[in-house]
Order: structure tokens, then sequence, then C-alpha cells
């Protein structure tokens, strides 16, 4: 899962999308499917207690965090890092994609819920979903 999905289930600015990302979320939830990154969750955090339209209280995003901690969680490590270069290169995509993708992958995710990339396209066996379409 990418950030803007966990974003978007907290921001009530943009209703359709927080409905949708929060149907995604609540089903991965139910079939305990769902995994994240530490990138992620600290992207999340930024995001949530930023200027953002969320602009929530730290201890709120701080729970969010705890809660979504309880899902398998791949830690960013030098070799994690090291194969998302090699993806940014490959499939010239940001380092930042390339890197959540490369934690699907470590996760042995069959797909990622995001609307930064191409939906529909697998990268190295890695469906990309974008819920919003």
């Amino acid at each position: 899962m990418d950030t803007n999905i966990l974003v978007y289930a907290h921001d009530g600015s943009e209703p359709a999308k927080q409905r949708v990302a929060r149907q995604r979320l609540g089903d991965l939830w139910a079939t305990r499917t769902g995994v994240v990154s530490t990138q992620v969750l600290q992207e999340f955090y930024v995001v949530a207690t930023g200027r953002s339209s969320l602009a929530m209280p730290s201890a709120d995003a701080r729970e969010i965090v705890r809660l979504y901690s309880a899902w398998p969680v791949v830690t960013v490590d030098p070799v994690l890092i090291l194969t998302a270069t090699e993806l940014h290169e490959r499939a010239s995509i940001s380092i930042w994609d390339a890197m959540i993708m490369a934690a699907a992958q470590r996760a042995g995710a069959d797909e990622i819920l995001t609307e930064n990339l191409s939906d529909g396209e697998p990268i190295d066996g890695v469906r990309i979903v974008n819920p919003f379409r």
C-alpha cells in the first residue's frame, strides 16, 4: 500500500477518495492481507501532522501509525534501498515509488494499491492497482 491510500482514508477533504480508501483498507483488515512499509508509516506521519488538509495532532497520527504497525511491516534497510535504486532505473519510476514497490516484492505481495503508477501494469510480478479508477 502506498502512503496516499492511508492519507485519503483519514482525509475528509476528498470524500469520494476517502470512501474508496476506507473500503479497501477495511478489506485488507478483514482478509488480514495488508502489508505496510516503514517508509509509508513515516510518510503518513509527516503528511498527517504537516500543513496538509489533515493537519491532525501528533498523538492522533502516532495512534494511526501504531494501528497499522499491527500489519506485517517491511523495514527499509540498505538492501531494500539498493533493490529500489535498480528498480528506479529499470522501470523509470521515482525512487520513492520504487522503494514501496521493492517493499511489496519483499513482502511477497501480488498487488500494490497506489494512484502514482499505471493501473494494471505489473512491475517485477507486483500488479499496480489504482483503487480510484
